[in-house]
């Protein structure tokens, strides 16, 4: 029984750790962007590529974000299965 509350507890540090890092790259995509409104001058015609550089930025935090959760998301499958198939799991429920 131990065992079983102890996977649990660490799924949800899992996912603690996930949502942190998803805080984490957003807060790092609202430095860069910062960093690009501040180096490339408000002019008319940087405007383009001051957003080009941003909206790629934004982009790649999301995938990054994305595949993050994905891989979370399998390894909660995954434990789950273990979990769920494991003689001491089975002698508990």
């Amino acid at each position: 029984m131990a065992l079983t509350q102890g996977k649990e507890g660490g799924v949800a540090r899992l996912m603690d750790t996930i949502e942190e890092a998803g805080t984490s790259s957003l807060e790092a995509m609202r430095k860069f962007a910062d960093t690009i409104n501040d180096a490339v001058p408000h002019l008319d015609g940087d405007e383009a590529l001051r957003r080009k550089f941003i909206d790629s930025a934004f982009k790649m935090t999301e995938q990054l974000v994305s595949t993050a959760s994905k891989l979370a998301q399998r390894i909660l499958e995954v434990t789950e299965a273990e979990r769920d198939g494991s003689p001491a799991h089975r002698a508990t429920s």
